[in-house]
């Protein structure tokens, strides 16, 4: 077994084994409460730039399951208490260290994750570095951001995804890191899929003779994104809209709101929305660190979060649109907000 460390900005210093890839890894150190669900984690693109901390103890034990892929993993680093040498499933078609290795992702076990996540929760989200020697400098690992990430994790041309039985609607989905189940989703509901770069100018989405206008999940800073704000602002009220996530924010920035960072975000499959005004409560999967302010113009606020309150979900009912922060297309789970999609559905047919 080999030593390494990894390295926060704040000095702290947390050494374990190395598993995965060699080599160095700088990135922003965030933490994920999921039990399961680990290989959707790995792939989920939202995770460009960063290191993710899994708070479970252990990872790894059903191997990997490609047919369980969101997409291409993105994440800078993978940091555990303990990984399973010999998973044990049915679907099972290698381990974790071979995947990691496969796809150059250093990752790092035996390490008190425990403690790593209370440090992030009471400081709040920042760099980390996993690496085989400490350094004397710290200096680079607080220089460190996460920038370019729509064109590092967007697809860069057109795709066309067709329904298994008859076409009932034409839907385009702006791609900014979409998981994969995203399109699983709207292809069984009837919907032909039309997935376009981030970098869709909004004429060209105007003009595919679309019913409605999907907007993934993605990474980074959403305000960072001026290009597809601005098309954005000129969709709005044009098409059937439903955004997920950083579409969710984006969006909220086009209609004239501002979206803040959280201290540690919501990272896991166990986070609890609630509906403005009433005792309905639902599980939700969530992958995010910034968060959409109050005060959105024409917006009224859908979903809040049960633990600090902060907006879940926005509805524009001028511009035929809707969005949430979480992910009701989420796999492993939970299936609760589901129904989402049949509202889009529902939108398209000129329902609200």
């Amino acid at each position: 077994m080999k030593k390494a460390y990894l390295v926060l900005q704040n000095g702290q210093v947390y050494e374990g084994f190395r598993f995965g890839a060699e080599g160095e890894s700088l990135g922003e150190l965030v933490f994920t409460t999921g039990m399961g669900g680990y290989l959707e984690t790995l792939t989920d693109p939202s995770y460009y730039g960063q290191i993710v901390v899994q708070t479970f103890p252990l990872m790894g034990n059903y191997g990997v399951i490609p047919a369980d892929f969101e997409g291409t993993p993105r994440l800078r680093a993978y940091v555990v208490r303990e990984w399973c040498p010999a998973p044990s499933n049915f679907r099972c078609e290698g381990d974790l260290d071979s995947f990691l290795k496969e796809r150059n992702i250093p990752g790092l076990w035996g390490v008190d994750t425990r403690l790593l996540t209370r440090t992030l929760r009471d400081e709040g989200v920042m760099n980390a570095l996993l690496c085989d020697h400490v350094p004397d400098d710290l200096s680079a690992i607080a220089a460190y951001r996460v920038t370019d990430a729509l064109a590092a994790v967007s697809c860069g041309e057109k795709r066309v995804f067709s329904p298994a039985g008859r076409t009932k609607h034409r839907v385009a989905l702006l791609d900014y890191g979409m998981k994969g189940n995203i399109l699983r989703e709207l292809t069984g509901r009837g919907c032909e899929v039309t997935v376009c770069p981030a970098s869709t100018a909004a004429e060209e989405i105007l003009s595919g003779s679309f019913d409605g206008l999907m907007l993934s999940n993605g990474p980074g800073d959403p305000a960072e994104n001026a290009f597809q704000i601005a098309q954005l602002q000129q969709l709005l009220g044009r098409l059937p809209l439903f955004g997920i996530c950083l579409g969710h924010q984006l969006t909220a920035l086009a209609a004239g709101g501002s979206t803040y960072k959280l201290k540690f975000g919501h990272r896991g499959v166990n986070q609890p929305v609630r509906v403005p005004g009433s005792h309905r409560t639902y599980i939700t999967s969530q992958n995010h660190g910034y968060a959409v302010a109050e005060g959105v113009p024409g917006g009224e606020v859908s979903f809040l979060n049960a633990n600090d309150s902060s907006c879940e979900g926005m509805d524009y009912p001028g511009l035929r649109a809707f969005t949430v922060q979480f992910h009701p297309e989420a796999c492993a789970g939970p299936k609760d907000t589901a129904f989402l999609f049949d509202r889009f559905i529902s939108l398209m047919e000129g329902g609200d």
